[in-house]
This record gives structure tokens, C-alpha cells and sequence, in this order.
């Protein structure tokens, strides 16, 4: 058994007979990227037991007619088809070519058959849309990359999507963010499946870190927030109240605010944007205000205090809280790291080369929103007292925010207490993230 943090303990099917635990089946389709494709080639498909790794039987398998070709216009041909998952005990479903079009049938069938004899199915990446397909990620948590995730939480409402989360193992199901996380979530199985001993061992070979938690996947460095939203939604009259928020965030202006531009009520407003973005409107506008307070703290010499002002919160107090609680550092900490990677204090369209990235997008699980405990951030929440500060950006008691106002010296969190939202696996039995 393993429990799943939405919807308590998870069934595991017994094994079919003639499944075997050391076959590890990859699911290719034309089109998709090779990078992530080789992952799982290269993780279960190479005999390392000189390293103490012990060895996987790969099966290689089409996932519709041939030829298969890669983004790079290489030519790959798939030594076996579908017929050969019914031997595997792991079925692994690397990126998918495009979130915009549906697998084919025949291999949707052949997952759903695999999930059904008690494999373990794994989704890299947009490979989660795959799984998502086949119906094998309804009422479950599952992350993919952060771009995508409002994309999926949207055509797949059931699905409960985070893209804060390095990979989540939800017992037979499986499912990792970016391309970099995949590597995670399979030596994370090769830890499952043979001990950390033979995962630590096969990480030196690949000369990556045997496990990603607590901001290692980004070097210690700040994370960064991108702007990013569902494709779909240029085309929806709602685009216009978006962009009247983004070209606004300077201004203090609620929800409220945005309902009555778009002439709805608050709660047809809410339900009408939750749909669209997969995101309840008070988290995204609260994102958004970090996102701009982050691109201040890159690229201005504005104090803390005059950053909150003109990115529309109340107060620093309120900047601070909501900068630790989406980036994992305070706003001076994350100026102070941002700076010591630049000298020279030049400008970047991406403010962090090669950082992994967590999506403004903050998808939960329905009627929450990370970091508010489901609180007024929720669809349907209660408009806040004109009279004082909303409470969602209000200081939280007994926050560090209180304890340091003024922020002279680097967070350094409790070590027994990894932070709230640290981007960090999800793995069986736990609520909530933790250090993997």
C-alpha cells in the first residue's frame, strides 16, 4: 500500500505472472525529444553491475507505426511494439511531442492493460499528458514540467497537478517535472526497486546528485519564477482583464477589482479563471506581484521597502512573506545571490541561466492554494475588509519576516524543518513536500 496524500491509501495490484519486476519497458513515439527519451534508455538499459548496479532488462518499444523520428530529424526504429509491455513490470512514458494532440488509442489501451496487471507506469515529463490520456492520473497527484502543468490541470481536471514537486511517486504511478527531474525520478525507482547503495553508485557513473531536495536542483542558488500561461487563453475574452493586471501590478487591486472589469461576479470570475488557467485568480495575481518583485530586485537598486510598493503589496511585511514562501528566500537573500552570479551587475532576459524554474502558475489541489492552507486564496474566497490589510498578505505570526525584519543576514532554515515550499520530491505516505 501507498498513500496518497489527496485521496488516502492507493490499491496496489498484485503483479501479473507473466510481468517480470526487472523489465522495464520505454514507450517511444515519433517526434519526441531525444534527450528525454535516452534518459530511461540510458538509466535502465546499461549493464553497470561492475558498479554494484544491478541490471534491468530493457525493452525498447514503438508506440505507434514507424518511423520513429526525433525533434532533431534523427531516425530511430524501435526494436519491439506494444505487445512487448505485457512482459514488463515498469512501463516508462518519456516527453510526449506535443501537449496539443492525443496519443494513439492502441497505446493508451496498452497502458491501461499494464496499470490493470499491476505495473508500476511512469510518466517523464509532458509524458504525464500520456498517462493523463489514458485516465491513470484521475483523482491522483501528479507534477510535469511547470510550463505545462496549467495545460494539463485544466484539460484534466481530475488530475491533482503540481509543478512545485521534483517528481511524485504515487505508489504504481509515477510522474516527474522537467527533463532533469526525470533523471531524479529513475534513479529514484533504482532506490525503490535495490537500495540507496545501488542508486548512489548509479548516480556516480551519470556523476549527478543521488537525490535533489532542500534547493540542490539549483546549485544553492534562488529560484526563479517565469511568466507563462495556458496557450489557449489568447483567445479567450479574459485575455483582456490578464493583461490590464500584468500592465497594473504597480496599483493595489483585488480580485474584486478584476470580476468587475470582466463583468462577472467574484464567484463566476473565480470559476470562469480557475477553468482557464487551472489557477485560482488571487494566487495567480499574488504570483504575478512576486514575479515583478523579483525582476525589480534583479535589475534595480530599490530597498525592499520601495520594491513592495510598487509591485502592490500593503506592506514589505507582506512582500517578504509571499517572496519566501513562492522563491525559498527572502527578498535580500535573493538579491545577494542573484548579484554574486553577476559581478559585473549586467542584465539577463532569464535573470537565472540554467536554473530550473517553478511556474507562477501555482496549480493545487482543488479549493487550495500552496502556502495558504485554503484560505481566502481559494475559489469563492470572501472579499477582504477594506479597512486592513487582506489576509492573505498579511504577516504570518511566529514567521521569520518578524524575527529579522529587516533582513541583514541570509535565511538559513531550520535544518530539521525543510521550508514549505521547497521544490522537492513527493513520494509515498507524505503530505505535502518534503526533502525526498
Amino acid at each position: 500500500m501507498s498513500q496518497d496524500s489527496t485521496n488516502g491509501p492507493v490499491e496496489t495490484r498484485k503483479l501479473a505472472a507473466r510481468r517480470r519486476r526487472e523489465i522495464v519497458a520505454v514507450l517511444l513515439f515519433s517526434g519526441g525529444p531525444i534527450f528525454e527519451s535516452s534518459i530511461p534508455l540510458s538509466v535502465f538499459g546499461i549493464d553497470r553491475q561492475d558498479a554494484g548496479v544491478p541490471r534491468y532488462r530493457l525493452l525498447v518499444c514503438a508506440g505507434e507505426d514507424g518511423p520513429l523520428r526525433t525533434t532533431g530529424g534523427l531516425q530511430l526504429s524501435a526494436p519491439f511494439g506494444l505487445e512487448a509491455i505485457s512482459r514488463a513490470g515498469t512501463v516508462v512514458v518519456p516527453a510526449w511531442r506535443s501537449i496539443t494532440q492525443p496519443p494513439p488509442t492502441a497505446a493508451l489501451d496498452a497502458l491501461r492493460r499494464a496499470h490493470e496487471e499491476g505495473a508500476r507506469v511512469i510518466g517523464l515529463c509532458t509524458g504525464a499528458f500520456v498517462l493523463a490520456a489514458a485516465g491513470l492520473l484521475d483523482g491522483r497527484p501528479a507534477t510535469t514540467h511547470w510550463m505545462y502543468a496549467p495545460t494539463l490541470a485544466k484539460r484534466y481536471p481530475a488530475v491533482h497537478v503540481d509543478p512545485r514537486e521534483l517528481f511524485v511517486d504515487d505508489g504504481d504511478i509515477l510522474t516527474s517535472a522537467g527533463t532533469a527531474a526525470g533523471i531524479d525520478l529513475c534513479l529514484h525507482v533504482v532506490r525503490t526497486d535495490h537500495g540507496a547503495e545501488a542508486a548512489g553508485a548509479l548516480a556516480r557513473r551519470l556523476v549527478v546528485p543521488p537525490r535533489r531536495g532542500n534547493g540542490q536542483e539549483t546549485g544553492g542558488h534562488p529560484r526563479h519564477l517565469d511568466r507563462s500561461l495556458p496557450e489557449e487563453i489568447g483567445a479567450d475574452p479574459l485575455a483582456e482583464v490578464v493583461a490590464w493586471a500584468l500592465e497594473h501590478l504597480h496599483e493595489q487591486f483585488d480580485v474584486e477589482t478584476l470580476a468587475a472589469r470582466a463583468y462577472m461576479s467574484r464567484r463566476t470570475f473565480d470559476r470562469r479563471f480557475r477553468s482557464l488557467t487551472g489557477s485560482a485568480p488571487l494566487q495567480w495575481l499574488i504570483t504575478q506581484r512576486v514575479l515583478q518583485a523579483q525582476r525589480l530586485l534583479e535589475t534595480s537598486d530599490y530597498s525592499v521597502d520601495e520594491v513592495a510598493g510598487r509591485c502592490g503589496f500593503r506592506s514589505p511585511v507582506a512582500l517578504r512573506g509571499h517572496f519566501r514562501r513562492q522563491l525559498g528566500a527572502s527578498p535580500a537573500a535573493y538579491r545577494a545571490a542573484y548579484r554574486a552570479r553577476r559581478p559585473d551587475g549586467s542584465e539577463g532576459a532569464d535573470g537565472a541561466e540554467g536554473a530550473l524554474r517553478l511556474s507562477q502558475m501555482h496549480v493545487g489541489h482543488p479549493g487550495t492554494e500552496p502556502g495558504t492552507a485554503g484560505g481566502p486564496g481559494a475559489a469563492g474566497g470572501s472579499r477582504p475588509d477594506p479597512g486592513r490589510e487582506p489576509r492573505d498578505q498579511r504577516p504570518v505570526p511566529g514567521h521569520r519576516e518578524h524575527r529579522d525584519p529587516r533582513e541583514q543576514r541570509e535565511h538559513r532554515p531550520d535544518p530539521g524543518k525543510p521550508e514549505s515550499d521547497v521544490y522537492a520530491p513527493r513520494l509515498p505516505g507524505q503530505r505535502g513536500r518534503g526533502p525526498g
